[in-house]
């Protein structure tokens, strides 16, 4: 950025880096760092964490400042559980609302996600797979159902990071499974809800067996770099 960012522009960098997991789950976000590497005040980098804080992302500690979410595997059990409880009723009114330039969009995130697996671009597929489910709940017709899915797949995105495969070795390895998410797909061409509401369960139940809690967060460079400042503030 050649001119001062907006507290705006700083929000989405910083929700952008934890969920594309260039920011670790559990790491502290030193407000002087962060205001440093923006060139704006502290005062207005807490505003933004604030507002991270309220959309899951960002972990507030009296005292002790900002980090990183880091969900425990109970966390991870309840926000998997949360949306099979959603997920089903989301896809149902999709079903009624799905216009064919909807389903297309559906088929571009697959595309999107299954180039992502063959370059082992872990964190592109993530993202991919996670906007897969956010449009269909954006365009379901129910934005308090949209609401609510919305920092759950957020946070599905911070669990993976934490305790999914690190590394990309068959198909399954990035988070989502294509092959599941064409199969709810073909039934949403059907109009075919039920079938599809099965397959998402199928396949939120999957995401979730492949979770390995025993794995150890990883360490992290510095703010700045992570973020693709540079050392001279915004670019």
């Amino acid at each position: 950025m050649s001119t001062m960012p907006t507290d705006a522009d700083i929000h989405t960098r910083l929700a952008e880096a934890v969920l594309d997991q260039r920011l670790a789950p559990g790491q502290r976000l030193r407000e002087d760092e962060l205001g440093q590497a923006f060139g704006v005040s502290r005062t207005r980098i807490r505003q933004v964490l604030i507002r991270l804080a309220s959309e899951d992302l960002v972990t507030l500690v009296p005292n002790a400042g900002a980090r990183v979410a880091e969900p425990t595997p109970e966390e991870a059990r309840e926000v998997f559980g949360a949306r099979r409880l959603l997920e089903p009723a989301l896809l149902a009114s999709f079903v009624a609302h799905a216009t064919a330039a909807d389903l297309r969009a559906l088929q571009g995130w697959i595309r999107d996600e299954e180039h992502a697996r063959r370059e082992a671009r872990r964190h592109d597929a993530i993202r991919h797979a996670g906007a897969f489910h956010l449009h269909i709940a954006e365009h379901a017709g129910n934005r308090t159902l949209s609401r609510l899915l919305r920092p759950l797949v957020m946070r599905t995105s911070l669990v993976l990071m934490r305790f999914g495969p690190q590394e990309i070795r068959d198909e399954r390895d990035a988070g989502c499974d294509c092959q599941e998410h064409r199969s709810i797909l073909a039934a949403l061409k059907l109009r075919d809800a039920a079938a599809a509401g099965r397959a998402m369960l199928s396949h939120l139940s999957r995401l979730e067996a492949q979770l390995r809690f025993q794995a150890e967060p990883r360490p992290a460079p510095g703010l700045a770099m992570l973020l693709g400042l540079g050392e001279d503030g915004p670019a």
